[in-house]
């Protein structure tokens, strides 16, 4: 069979990327650079900033989006639990190697003996050889002894601590909430400016995530972020209550030992996959270009192999939000992501990953599309979706093609900038089956799904309209006097 040449969307590639706005841009100006140069959904940190400066930077994405005439998708990152020390006399202290230092609940300015660790849920649970990791891990201690008032620690690598750096606890379930009385408040700042995900930090149970579902609402998509070892033993759980998951590579590199955070890496996106959520991988993945230009060759191959596992996105941190080369980071992480997608050799390591249909009629027609399109010259696959689940299941597939989602929801077309091979159209909704076959034709010309003569596989649910009765697959060709007819959209 010759090889087709598909026009995919305007971006040319079927990985979205998702890009951290930040002081380096936050501008309307950069943010249509970002825009243009590949990003396909903005990350708002909830980490830095305050609400009136995050309310201007969404209503900037907003009035982009009208700009562009293009769905843009808005993902608000709680920030989550922080555990951190208190102060010391100086400012901060040398700890020794080997040394023997006390975290307790002496307030008092600490010193190179001891400090307060104003966090009294973790004296009750900590053991003797337990790790406690200060400042990214920069600072390894291991309980000797756990009380009530004070924990005596061993040093195993000493060094700077200064005050209010953070801990990290990867051997033990922390007793706290994923949702601290911050994270519920941008929460409601989330939900009141109508952002399309809200990201979930150092989720450890899959209760963290029901509970942050209750306080949404049904208003947005709820992505988990696995950071935390102990989020790891409930992946299954915790990715089927999620409608995605973010791999946290930060937090996981601190807790983990470095040589477990890539196998690590493939077995979430894998697992997230499988149930057909949406996976980003985040974190370093051109960390270099926060002050250079160019990327090293180590992340180049990052991105590409997280490309090749076929996750979703990939994510930009504070190389496009306090970088000094947002643009370029943008446009070399698109690139890198194109030139995978043209690999011959992509098509048979994205499908590595077997994601078998559930026993359902919409499932078998999504696996049923993707094999049609592997079978037969077809140019494209248009979905009809409300809520957005037909898209997810047919994305879960990873089909040759790409796939245009026509749906009424402006809500779901904007979550569908973290879905794999999404190219999303806000339309208005259909009543007949004579009627989708037409905007369907008109919606794929318009939008460089095939041209005159082109197939392309159709997926819908009859009556239209009713969530989940995804029952109807049909193959069109195009004719060069669809695009005559008007269509209001």
């Amino acid at each position: 069979m010759a090889k087709i040449d598909h026009k995919l969307d305007p971006r040319g590639r079927k990985v979205k990327i998702l890009a951290t706005v930040g002081p380096a841009s936050r501008s309307p100006e950069m943010l249509e650079k970002l825009f243009h140069a590949g990003a396909d959904a903005f990350r708002v940190n909830m980490s830095h900033g305050d609400h009136a400066t995050h309310a201007e930077t969404i209503a900037a994405i907003r009035s982009l989006e009208k700009k562009v005439s293009r769905p843009i998708t808005v993902l608000c990152d709680l920030q989550g639990p922080k555990l951190r020390v208190g102060t010391f006399r100086d400012g901060q202290a040398v700890i020794r190697h080997s040394a023997h230092f006390t975290l307790d609940r002496n307030p008092e300015p600490g010193d190179d003996k001891r400090v307060c660790l104003p966090h009294p849920e973790l004296f009750g649970i900590l053991e003797k050889g337990q790790r406690l990791l200060i400042n990214d891990g920069k600072i390894r201690l291991k309980v000797i002894r756990a009380g009530e008032d004070e924990i005596l620690c061993s040093a195993e690598v000493g060094g700077v601590i200064s005050d209010r750096k953070g801990v990290n606890v990867p051997d033990a379930v922390v007793p706290v909430p994923a949702l601290t009385e911050k994270d519920r408040r941008d929460l409601s700042f989330a939900v009141h400016h109508n952002v399309d995900w809200i990201a979930l930090s150092f989720v450890q149970r899959p209760e963290d995530v029901a509970e942050a579902r209750r306080l949404m609402g049904g208003h947005g998509a709820l992505m988990a972020k696995i950071e935390k070892p102990s989020a790891v033993s409930r992946l299954d759980e915790i990715v089927e209550l999620s409608d995605g998951i973010m791999v946290a590579r930060g937090d996981l590199g601190v807790e983990l030992n470095p040589e477990e955070v890539p196998p690590l890496q493939k077995r979430i996106v894998e697992t997230s996959r499988r149930q057909g959520k949406p996976v980003v991988v985040a974190t370093q993945m051109l960390e270099s270009m926060i002050e250079a230009p160019t990327p090293t060759r180590a992340e180049v191959s990052d991105v590409a192999n997280a490309v090749y596992d076929g996750a979703d996105a990939v994510m930009l941190s504070a190389e496009t939000a306090a970088g000094e080369w947002p643009e370029e980071a943008v446009t070399i992480m698109h690139r890198i992501a194109s030139q995978v997608e043209q690999d011959p050799g992509y098509a048979a390591r994205v499908h590595f990953t077997e994601t078998k249909p559930d026993a359902t009629t919409a499932d078998a027609l999504a696996e049923a599309c993707a094999s049609i399109s592997g079978t037969l010259p077809i140019a494209g696959i248009i979905v009809f979706t409300g809520s957005g689940s037909t898209a997810r299941r047919v994305a879960r597939e990873r089909p040759g093609v790409p796939m245009l989602v026509l749906t009424p929801s402006a809500a779901t077309a904007r979550r569908m900038g973290l879905l794999w091979g999404a190219h999303a159209v806000s339309t208005r909704d259909i009543g007949s089956f004579e009627e989708m076959i037409a905007k369907g034709k008109r919606m794929a010309l318009r939008h460089g799904f095939g041209q005159a003569g082109s197939k392309l596989v159709t997926l819908a649910g009859v009556p239209f309209g009713t969530p989940g009765s995804t029952n109807l697959l049909h193959v069109v060709t195009l004719a060069g006097n669809e695009l005559d007819r008007h269509d209001e959209g």
